[in-house]
């Protein structure tokens, strides 16, 4: 039947619409990746700076920005100012100085008492950086470098026009790699001739220069600062990130904190019956066996400390068939790679964040509202722009407790968010849960997974202590345990929401999305309400071992391992534990300090840690135990945790290569108990119900 003229139209409209509406979907669930800028720099600089002035502590700059004139200010060290000569060193690591801008009546006025900088243009930074950065920055193609200034990760590269450019390592193109890291250290020494030749040439007879780089990008660093006698290089960064710029409200932590423990117990339980009900009976048991546990006296041991023995080690093909059989699982499938401290792995985690294809899934114990935090959170919301999924997780006090902390590191011009919530959140797609703490019960665990086939675990949280100060570990994963690390994410993802303890129903199969993969045996351990494998185990391991024990952790408070690994020394067996006494739970280095005069005393080695080691990682003669579990009562049998294991032996080697030899090597054996204090004993045993 032929239709008319006007419904022919009419149909075709409607198809046209249709086929119009699926088009923009498809281009919005996965749209085209663009560069925040081109791949090609413009002829003329952003920044050309027209005139450098140096004060007292202070610089003050002139310069010209496309038609418009600008001024600005900032600090610079007092090296900079009134440092001594440097000829016997060599530069140190560039520091960051921010730009300030601002107006000014009479810039002759201003300057006129000041000392004048020289200003090499953007062809002369070039021509220097060409010498410097010859053999520095890979010329292949989708290839660059990272590097740590001061407090601020940059990734060099060349674009595809041959163009040299600097961003900010979390601005990288998703289209390029860390072809590895730099320390620019290695390279000073034969840079400092090629800078003072340079100079000599340009004819700079001062001993201050400043160049105009010409960099354009977020973060940029347009100006870069010399004084040649203090041996002093400075970054003048121009940032323009509104979002760095809010700032805290007295007593609000306090209030965020009353207001969340409110909800973990009050609707958090009717959408979480069974989960809450199992953290409370934890805690009740839990405590009820830790008041009986201090009713048992002490272990003491008649006669002097064995030697060690040598004992051949455990039989870990028997070891790995009684995990079976007390796991009630096998083991999975994996590789594992080893990052230790904050620059090794953000520097791989960020990297890996700038490069996911579909989806980025982080569970964290903290997500910080500091500097850091919020430099992985505005990667975490461009990509989430970019179509990936971007789902995080974190405990809710964890997070509180620490926002409201600072890094000792940290700038004094950071202004942090009210809200890191609300932060990840505003002007993305980041979809952000936090998990209630009932019963003051807490979520501990660190997974960071990228496109479901990726993924992290170990100590590491996202803020500054753990990129700057402290010391930890964390283990990339690949293989089929990826698709166990994918399910314990989910099912926390959905205990979080609105479903609650529910939303297990939705949750409870794991996808085979990695089984295809290689690797050798390596298996997930639990601390969950109810469900305390990683004691159970590494006591076990203790009881077991024959040759070694080598452990390393922040918290050792836990006085069953203690007796275990005494038991174990006596026995012959090599015991070394290295701990830190600067701790950032202040009273628990009390208890940690009786563990260590215990230790000592039982001829275990005792090492400790110079600064504060947030690692957790175990050798049981040959079976390696590393996560996010400490070893105190928290960790052990209250709040969640996750930890890796394996016996395989490049593993477990690399385990040692990566963290324990260092850490032995860097660390003071203690020959010497430590003082005592009347109140440490008291501190130990109410410590036993809270540490």
């Amino acid at each position: 039947m032929l239709l008319p003229r006007n419904s022919i139209l009419a149909a075709i409209g409607r198809r046209a619409l249709v086929f119009s509406l699926m088009v923009l979907l498809a281009a919005c669930s996965n749209p085209d990746i663009e560069p925040p800028m081109g791949e090609s720099i413009p002829a003329d600089p952003l920044f050309v700076l027209l005139d450098a002035y140096k004060g007292k502590e202070q610089y003050f700059l002139h310069y010209r920005r496309g038609e418009n004139i600008y001024y600005a200010s900032g600090h610079l060290p007092m090296e900079a100012i009134s440092g001594p000569a440097a000829d016997d060193r060599n530069y140190d690591i560039p520091v960051i100085a921010s730009m300030d801008r601002g107006e000014l009546d009479s810039w002759e006025e201003l300057t006129a008492n000041l000392t004048p900088i020289p200003v090499l243009d953007v062809q002369d930074w070039a021509s220097l950086r060409e010498q410097l950065f010859e053999e520095l920055v890979p010329t292949e193609e989708n290839k660059g470098v990272a590097i740590s200034f001061d407090r601020v990760d940059y990734f060099l590269f060349y674009d595809k026009a041959g163009n040299f450019r600097a961003r900010r390592l979390i601005d990288m193109p998703p289209w390029y790699s860390v072809a590895r890291r730099v320390d620019l250290r290695q390279y000073f020494e034969g840079w400092q001739p090629v800078l003072q030749d340079f100079l000599q040439a340009a004819g700079i007879e001062s001993e201050d220069v400043i160049f105009s780089t010409g960099d354009l990008d977020r973060g940029s660093v347009p100006f870069l600062y010399i004084n040649t006698r203090s041996k002093l290089i400075v970054l003048v960064q121009y940032d323009d990130l509104s979002e760095k710029t809010l700032g805290g409200v007295p007593g609000m932590h306090v209030l965020q904190s009353f207001w969340h423990v409110f909800q973990s117990h009050t609707y958090t339980i009717l959408m979480r019956p069974f989960s809450s009900i199992q953290s409370l009976l934890a805690v009740v048991s839990d405590t009820a066996v830790e008041t009986g546990r201090s009713l048992i006296p002490g272990l003491n041991f008649d006669g002097p400390v064995p030697p060690l023995a040598d004992h051949p080690a455990m039989d870990l093909v028997s070891w790995e068939a009684y995990l079976d059989k007390a796991l009630g699982r096998p083991a999975s499938r994996g590789e594992l790679k080893f990052l230790v401290d904050g620059e090794a792995f953000f520097t791989r985690f960020v990297d890996m964040l700038a490069s996911a294809r579909e989806s980025i899934d982080i569970r964290a114990y903290i997500f910080d509202n500091d500097d850091v935090a919020l430099n992985v959170g505005e990667l975490l919301k461009r990509r989430s722009r970019e179509g990936v999924q971007v789902r995080v997780l974190f405990d809710g006090l964890g997070s509180i407790g620490a926002s409201a902390a600072q890094s000792i590191s940290l700038p004094d011009e950071h202004r942090q968010p009210l809200s890191i919530e609300n932060y990840l959140k505003n002007a993305s797609s980041v979809q952000v849960r936090k998990s209630k703490n009932p019963w003051l019960t807490g979520d501990h665990v660190k997974t960071m997974i990228i496109d479901r086939d990726l993924a992290y675990i170990g100590g590491m949280n996202i803020g500054r202590e753990y990129r700057y100060d402290w010391h930890d570990i964390m283990v990339e994963i690949r293989g089929p345990v990826l698709d166990k690390i994918n399910r314990e994410f989910d099912i926390a993802w959905g205990r979080a929401g609105m479903f609650g303890d529910f939303s297990y129903l939705f949750n409870w199969r794991e996808h085979s999305l990695n089984r295809d993969l290689d690797g050798y045996p390596v298996r997930l351990l639990y601390t969950k309400p109810g469900q305390d494998e990683i004691y159970q185990l590494q006591r076990e391991a203790i009881l077991r071992s024959q040759s070694y024990i080598f452990i390393e952790n922040a918290y050792f408070t836990d006085d069953v391992l203690l007796r275990a690994l005494i038991v174990a020394r006596r026995r012959g067996v090599d015991v070394r534990v290295i701990i830190p006494l600067e701790t950032d739970r202040g009273i628990i280095t009390r208890n940690i300090i009786l563990a260590a005069n215990v230790m000592l005393e039982n001829g275990i080695r005792v090492y400790i840690y110079p600064g504060f080691s947030h690692a957790k990682a175990a050798i049981f003669d040959g079976w390696a135990s590393m996560g996010s579990a400490n070893l105190d009562r928290l960790s052990l049998h209250i709040n969640r945790e996750i930890n890796i294991a394996t016996s395989d032996p490049s593993a477990v080697q690399a385990l040692k290569e990566a963290l324990f030899e260092p850490d032995f090597a860097r660390s003071r054996e203690l020959t010497e108990p430590f003082p005592l204090r009347w109140t440490d004993h008291i501190i130990e045993m109410f410590g036993d119900y809270v540490f």
